[in-house]
């Protein structure tokens, strides 16, 4: 089986693109980690056969919520990894933003190597427009040096970079084989001194990245982000962008006399040459829901459900990444009843 884990606040829409996409796209379970209530967003995704709901209120946290988004993402994605290693059954955890949609050749999953415990996913970045008709479906790869030199010296790009042409991260996403002693960040499968473990790659193991797709989307996610906490750590490329951000947001401001700045500010940072880009064969034309893949039940789904109630009342400070294993170990024997954690003795 192949799983996922996010931490989300969304609009209802894009969270049913995120769900459907990505079981189209290979996955057969989502575990969906609410970082704010949204009624609506929570009926929905509590209705879904093949989405677990956790809602991170007070309680979840017991009194230590960490400030930066970041680290709650982190925590919650290793407290997902670290209960399914008690369980049978899942082959990948994927760690995933709500605006990402893996899509994945699971024959090509079934020829890792038995040994290799990390698989990376390369990112597609939605061509940003101000508006699109429907969902995006026309998404940016990575690409070589010269086509980087080609759009810099037309004047598509400031410097012939993938960091300079993607405005969201470049380095993918990561998915881990469930264990105790491997950790998921926010982009890649880590061992116990916080080092990158070696990763498959295939050019059918892909990432569709819906970042700042359009101008609404743009205002809507950065305005989410800011308001999450502490300005995470941004890559020097798109700082600049989130400090004029920060800054607007706090001039106190309407909704309608921000509205035009908060554009321009799209139209100077993150808007993209569609027709030069599509002219050039830069593209790839995706439509995630059109994916052929059927999840599969989850036999162990109960199980790690009631997991996850009774972890609720237990600090989290033990599933950050570089965690000593016997923190978590505790943990697990607590919300198992078995003490010794049958499944990391196993894979160990």
């Amino acid at each position: 089986m192949l799983v996922t884990a996010s931490t989300v606040k969304d609009t209802l829409p894009n969270i049913q693109r995120f769900v459907s996409g990505n079981l189209a796209g290979g996955v057969d379970h989502l575990f969906v980690f609410l970082d704010a209530g949204d009624p609506e967003v929570r009926a929905w995704l509590d209705e879904h056969p093949h989405v677990t709901c956790v809602r991170t209120d007070s309680a979840w946290w017991q009194g230590d919520r960490p400030d930066q988004l970041n680290v709650r993402q982190r925590v919650n994605a290793n407290t997902v990894r670290a209960l399914l290693s008690a369980v049978d059954g899942v082959d990948w955890l994927f760690h995933i933003d709500a605006d990402e949609i893996i899509q994945v050749d699971r024959s090509m999953l079934d020829t890792v190597p038995a040994d290799t415990r990390v698989v990376k996913l390369a990112p597609l970045e939605a061509v940003s427009r101000k508006s699109w008709d429907g969902d995006p479906t026309w998404f940016k790869r990575l690409l070589d040096k010269d086509d980087l030199t080609l759009l810099q010296t037309l004047g598509v790009l400031d410097r012939p970079s993938n960091g300079a042409y993607f405005h969201g991260h470049v380095d993918g996403k990561s998915g881990v084989r469930p264990a105790l002693d491997v950790w998921l960040t926010l982009h890649h499968g880590v061992d116990a001194a916080k080092e990158e473990l070696p990763s498959f790659q295939d050019d059918s193991l892909r990432l569709l990245h819906y970042e700042s797709f359009s101008g609404e989307d743009f205002v809507r996610k950065w305005t989410s982000i800011l308001a999450a906490g502490p300005m995470a750590n941004f890559r020097p490329a798109r700082e600049p962008t989130a400090i004029a951000l920060r800054t607007l947001i706090g001039k106190g401001l309407t909704e309608e006399q921000a509205a035009p700045y908060l554009m321009r500010i799209f139209e100077r940072t993150t808007e993209d040459d569609f027709d030069t880009l599509r002219d050039l064969g830069l593209l790839v034309e995706v439509d995630p829901r059109q994916g052929t893949h059927q999840p599969a039940d989850f036999p162990a789904l109960d199980e790690v459900r009631g997991m996850l109630e009774r972890v609720a009342a237990e600090p989290k400070r033990a599933f950050h990444p570089g965690e000593p294993v016997a923190a978590a170990q505790k943990v697990l024997d607590a919300v198992t009843g078995v003490r010794g954690g049958r499944s990391f003795l196993r894979r160990s």
